[in-house]
C-alpha cells in the first residue's frame, strides 16, 4: 500500500511549524524564546492527532549573551562569546596553534597566553578534535583566554558550547571569530599583547522536553526525537528547527497510519541539547531503557537531500533502513560507525539502540550551523517532505513486532568509541561514560 505517500509528500505542517519556530527568535537553553517553541511544538503536536502532549520541566545552568570584544592594536576585531564561557576581561600574549591537535597543545607554551584554534581538522589527523577538547587543552595548558576560529569562509564566527558535565561554567573567557578575523588576527598580531573581553549573565534558568504519542499502549516504545532549542546568534533553522519539524511532520503521518504501528510511538522535542545533551540526558537517566525499542533522533535532517542515518553498529537499525530504501527505490546512506553528539547519544551510550538522522553533506563540519547563517531560507519544502516519507516507513517498520532491535552491551559500545579514535577526545572532556 503506497497510498499514503501523497498526503505526505504534500503535507505542509511540518513545514509551517519551522516557519513558526525560526519566528520565535532565540531559543538559547533556558531562555523564553525556547519555551515558546517547546509550547507551539506541543500545540503542534496535538493538532496533528498525537496524545497526551506535554512538557516536562527541568534544572538547567543559564546563560544569556551579553558584550564582547577583541581589542588587539588599536583595532576592535568582531567576535562572539562561545556560551558557557565565564564573565571577564583578560589581556595577554596570542598565539595562534593552528588547528589546536593536542601535539600542537604538547609542543607550544600556552601558559597565561591568548590561544587561537581552528574549527576543523587537517586530513592527516587521525581523528576530530571537538571544540570542548580543544578549549580542555588550553585550561590544562595554563592559558588565559581562548579564541575558536571558524574554517568556513563568509565573516561567521561559530558558537558553541565549553565548559564540562561536572562543572558547566569554564574556567577561562572563549570567544569564537570569523575565518576572515582569525587570519587577520594570526598576520599582525600573533605574538602581541590583546585583549579579549566576555560579560554574560550566569544563573540557574529551566528548560523542558515535549512529549506525545500515538500507537497502541505498549510498555516497549520506538521514540522519535528532536531538539527544540538552538543557539541565540540565528534561527536555527538547520539546527535544529528542521528536526523538530520533522517531529511533527511524522506525528502528522503517523497519525493518519495509527492503525499500522503495532508499538507505541512516542514523539519527543528535547530541551537544552546544545549545552550538553541535558534534556535527553534528564529523560533517559529516568526511563526504563530496556523498554525503548529504538530511537530515531533527528539533527540536520533536510540540510541536504539525501538521508543519512548514523546506527552505531545496530544492526537491525540499518537493516531497516536499506528495507526501507531498496523498498521505495530512494537512497538513504548508512553509517555503522558511533557518534557521540546529539540526544540519541544519551541512550545509544547504554546500549538503546538509537540512530542519529541527519543528511548527506561532502562539506566538512557544521556548514552554515552554529553561525548567524542558520537561516531558513538555505532549507527546501521538498527535502523535508521526501524525507518525512522515507522516515514515517522506517518508523512503521521498527515499529512491527516482527522487527528485533538487540541491545548492545555498554561494553561493546566502548570499544567501538576506543576503536574509532573516538574515546582518547571524551576521556578528556569528562564525557567518557564509563569505568576504565
Amino acid at each position: 500500500m503506497t497510498d499514503w505517500i501523497g498526503p505526505v509528500f504534500e503535507s505542509d505542517v511540518g513545514w509551517t511549524h519551522l516557519e513558526r519556530l525560526v519566528d520565535v527568535g532565540n531559543r538559547m537553553a533556558g531562555s523564553e524564546g525556547e519555551r515558546e517553541a517547546a509550547e507551539l511544538t506541543r500545540d503542534a503536536l496535538t493538532d496533528v492527532g498525537a496524545r497526551n502532549a506535554r512538557l516536562e520541566s527541568f534544572d538547567i545552568q543559564g546563560w544569556t549573551r551579553d558584550e564582547s570584544a577583541i581589542g588587539a592594536g588599536d583595532t576592535t576585531q568582531d567576535c562572539i562569546a562561545l556560551p558557557r564561557s565565564p564573565s571577564g576581561r583578560v589581556d595577554a600574549r596570542l598565539i595562534d596553534l593552528g588547528y589546536g591537535l593536542p601535539e600542537d597543545f604538547a609542543a607550544t607554551d600556552v601558559e597565561d597566553a591568548i590561544v587561537m584554534v581552528r574549527s576543523d581538522v587537517p586530513a592527516y589527523s587521525d581523528r576530530y578534535i571537538h571544540r570542548r577538547e580543544k578549549y580542555h587543552h588550553a585550561v590544562e595548558g595554563g592559558a588565559a583566554g581562548f579564541l575558536y576560529r571558524n574554517h568556513v569562509e563568509g565573516c561567521l564566527p561559530p558558537t558553541g558550547s565549553v565548559g564540562w558535565k561536572e562543572d558547566p561554567i569554564g574556567p577561562i573567557p572563549a570567544l569564537g571569530v570569523s575565518s576572515e578575523v582569525g587570519a587577520r588576527l594570526a598576520r599582525r598580531f600573533d605574538g602581541q599583547s590583546i585583549s579579549v573581553s566576555v560579560e554574560a549573565d550566569i544563573n540557574p534558568a529551566r528548560s523542558q522536553n515535549v512529549r506525545a504519542e500515538l500507537g497502541p499502549d505498549t510498555d516497549e516504545r520506538v521514540l522519535v526525537t528532536s531538539h527544540v532549542d538552538a543557539h541565540d546568534i540565528s534561527e536555527g533553522a538547520m539546527d535544529n528547527g528542521a528536526g523538530t519539524a520533522m517531529v511533527v511532520e511524522l506525528a502528522n503521518a503517523l497519525a493518519d497510519r495509527e492503525d499500522e504501528l503495532e508499538t507505541r510511538v512516542e514523539f519527543v522535542a528535547f530541551g537544552a541539547e546544545e549545552v550538553g545533551l541535558v534534556g535527553s540526558t534528564r529523560y533517559a537517566e529516568r526511563a526504563d531503557r530496556e523498554a525503548i525499542k529504538a530511537v530515531v533522533n533527528n539533527d540536520g535532517v533536510v540540510r541536504d537531500r539525501t538521508l543519512s542515518i548514523v546506527t552505531h553498529g545496530f544492526d537491525a537499525l540499518e537493516e531497516t533502513a536499506t528495507t526501507v530504501a531498496d523498498r521505495y527505490d530512494h537512497p538513504i546512506e548508512t553509517v555503522p560507525r558511533v557518534g557521540p553528539h546529539s540526544d540519541h547519544w544519551s541512550f545509544a551510550k547504554w546500549g538503546v539502540p538509537g540512530c542519529h538522522v541527519k543528511s548527506m553533506s561532502d562539506d566538512a563540519g557544521r556548514g552554515w550551523g552554529h553561525t548567524f547563517a542558520d537561516t531558513i531560507e538555505k532549507l527546501e519544502p521538498r527535502t523535508l517532505s521526501e524525507q518525512a516519507v522515507l522516515l514515517s516507513a522506517y518508523v512503521v517498520e521498527l515499529a512491527r513486532d516482527e522487527v528485533t532491535v538487540e541491545h548492545r552491551e555498554p561494553a561493546a559500545i566502548a570499544a567501538d568509541l576506543e576503536s574509532q579514535g573516538l574515546a582518547e577526545g571524551m576521556r578528556i572532556t569528562g564525557d567518557w561514560p564509563y569505568d576504565g
